[in-house]
């Protein structure tokens, strides 16, 4: 725990206050984040979750102030805001000081050097080097620098260089020498925000190389991992312990119901289906996108329908045997509900693209079993142990995503649909949403991937460690 502080519910719920024009409680936050907010105190943080929350919270204040007409009069405030996000980004810069670029695991906010991972092996989680070229590539084009574009950008290059199977991932990978850590696949925790990213990229920047990437990815997903539960038939995205070419876990984390929302705007890039369809650019692959998500969706939705509280576990396993009864199967350890946004972030994704009622009915029914089950007497919520029994066993814990991302995406569901258009901007993965912009020739890397060898779908060799060795869619972007 930092001595001074660090704010991080604080900063990571600014722009909801900004979107819900809560006035007073910004006033009294944005007064902490000027005369106490500092960064520089010797407190050792994990790269990923500064960024994600911390950097991306401060410079999506910055933007909503800078562009958005708000009844909370902030924008006299986003130079405070920008000044902060650039301190503790210099600061975070200190974490891409490994032998091969990508960032480790943690950094020490006042000495700014890097930290490898306390677990794993030292090896760092595959998405978090991967979730936060976002933040930095719109800091750059804020200062005009372009090391914190080149930066984070460094480690999307590392990872393709070790030219994953079908574009899937293995969830770890060593800082030091840029090669992955065994050859686990999942698109739940550690390996989620990769896909996530390789796709919101391309729409922030319109860059055409995470275009590719992102489509090759999807399609090792639709080869590997959709598979259909017993006996409703659900579709669900499964796991590869062992890597891929082996027996898949029916097992899902709810972090994997980004997805739905996520491979739509894969189709769309943001704008309605309708529309989109009336593009020469929608093909078979996107039509087969929109099945996937509408899928994908129902059985996210499903996870919260089958228990008492309504509301879903952390995780589930959907039965894949045909002498099964139930589709979905949740164990005692893993019932917990952490208050996640995910299902809403793509209720309100679908609701936007596809103009479906369900959508928002689905989102309404979950947000009363959050507010039947997850408030506390005399203000506030928290997260469940359970969420297979009434009344639920209640933590005492509310992790910051819950204002940052649930509630801000519970709002944007039932608002008007010119409330930050999906074709001006990109939500990152703390929902802290950022412009997109035309990139400047200063500040694109121009990397470019390595050649596949013929033997890419094959098997790769491992170490004694088991590390391995080895629509086009136009954009709306401002200048």
């Amino acid at each position: 725990m930092a001595s001074k502080g660090l704010g991080w519910i604080i900063i990571d719920a600014l722009d909801t206050m900004m979107l819900m024009g809560l006035t007073t409680p910004l006033a009294q936050a944005r007064e902490w984040v000027q005369t106490t907010l500092t960064y520089d105190q010797d407190q050792e943080v994990n790269t990923f979750e500064t960024t994600i929350r911390m950097l991306g919270g401060l410079l999506s204040a910055h933007y909503l102030a800078t562009t958005h007409k708000m009844d909370s009069g902030v924008q006299k405030e986003a130079d405070l805001y920008l000044e902060k996000a650039a301190d503790l980004a210099d600061r975070l810069l200190g974490a891409y000081n490994s032998d091969s670029g990508l960032p480790y695991a943690s950094v020490n906010l006042k000495t700014s050097k890097g930290i490898e991972s306390h677990a794993d092996g030292g090896a760092s989680s595959t998405a978090e080097t991967s979730t936060l070229q976002l933040e930095m590539k719109y800091l750059s084009k804020l200062m005009g620098e372009k090391v914190y574009w080149q930066r984070a950008e460094k480690a999307i290059k590392i990872i393709d260089d070790n030219h994953p199977t079908d574009g899937l991932v293995p969830i770890f990978i060593y800082a030091n020498n840029g090669k992955f850590r065994g050859r686990e696949v999942r698109l739940g925790s550690r390996g989620d925000s990769y896909y996530e990213y390789l796709l919101k990229q391309y729409l922030q920047t319109g860059e055409e190389i995470y275009a590719e990437m992102y489509h090759e990815a999807m399609a090792g997903v639709q080869k590997h991992l959709v598979k259909k539960s017993h006996p409703s038939g659900f579709t669900f995205i499964a796991e590869l312990p062992m890597g891929v070419g082996t027996t898949v876990s029916p097992k899902m984390d709810h972090l994997v119901c980004f997805m739905p929302g996520n491979i739509l705007l894969g189709a769309t890039n943001g704008t309605t289906v309708s529309e989109a369809r009336k593009s020469p650019s929608w093909g078979q692959r996107e039509e087969g996108y929109l099945t996937l998500s509408r899928e994908l969706m129902r059985s996210c939705y499903e996870m919260y329908n089958v228990t008492a509280t309504g509301l879903a576990p952390e995780i589930a396993f959907f039965n894949m045997d045909e002498s099964g009864h139930d589709d979905i199967v949740i164990k005692s350890q893993d019932a917990h509900n952490l208050q996640r946004p995910e299902t809403v972030e793509s209720l309100f994704l679908m609701w936007r693209m596809t103009g479906d009622e369900i959508y928002r009915e689905w989102g309404w029914k979950i947000f009363k079993a959050f507010m039947k089950h997850t408030t506390v007497e005399g203000g506030g919520f928290t997260s469940l142990n359970t969420v297979l029994t009434v009344p639920p066993s209640q933590r005492d814990n509310m992790e910051s995503f819950w204002l940052a991302e649930t509630l801000k995406y519970f709002y944007l569901l039932f608002s008007p649909n010119d409330l930050l258009p999906l074709t001006e901007v990109v939500f990152n993965t703390e929902a802290h949403p950022l412009p997109k912009f035309n990139p400047s020739p200063l500040f694109k890397t121009g990397w470019q991937r390595t050649k596949r060898p013929e033997a890419m779908k094959e098997l790769k060799d491992h170490d004694p460690e088991g590390r391995s060795h080895g629509l086009e869619m136009k954009g709306q972007h401002e200048e």
